[in-house]
């Protein structure tokens, strides 16, 4: 996955987040469904930003960019502040 496809998948994520809150205020879905999908998104966001910074990092360190691959949820949701 190239950087394009990476920030291409973001921002369909934050679409998709701007899209929920709008059908949770008009009442379409439940605060429990809204909290349950934004968790996942959330997590998603926060795989596909960690690959984008890994993905750059190895070009700046003169490494393979493409070589990189997406750390697991778990793992990308384990790390430390």
């Amino acid at each position: 996955m190239d950087d394009k496809t990476v920030l291409s998948r973001i921002n369909g994520l934050v679409d998709e987040e701007h899209q929920l809150r709008g059908q949770l205020a008009k009442g379409e879905i439940s605060s429990s469904e809204e909290h349950a999908r934004l968790k996942e998104l959330e997590e998603a966001l926060d795989q596909c930003w960690d690959l984008l910074r890994r993905r750059r990092a190895a070009r700046e360190a003169g490494d393979d960019p493409n070589a990189v691959q997406a750390h697991s949820v778990g793992e990308v949701e384990g790390y430390l502040q």
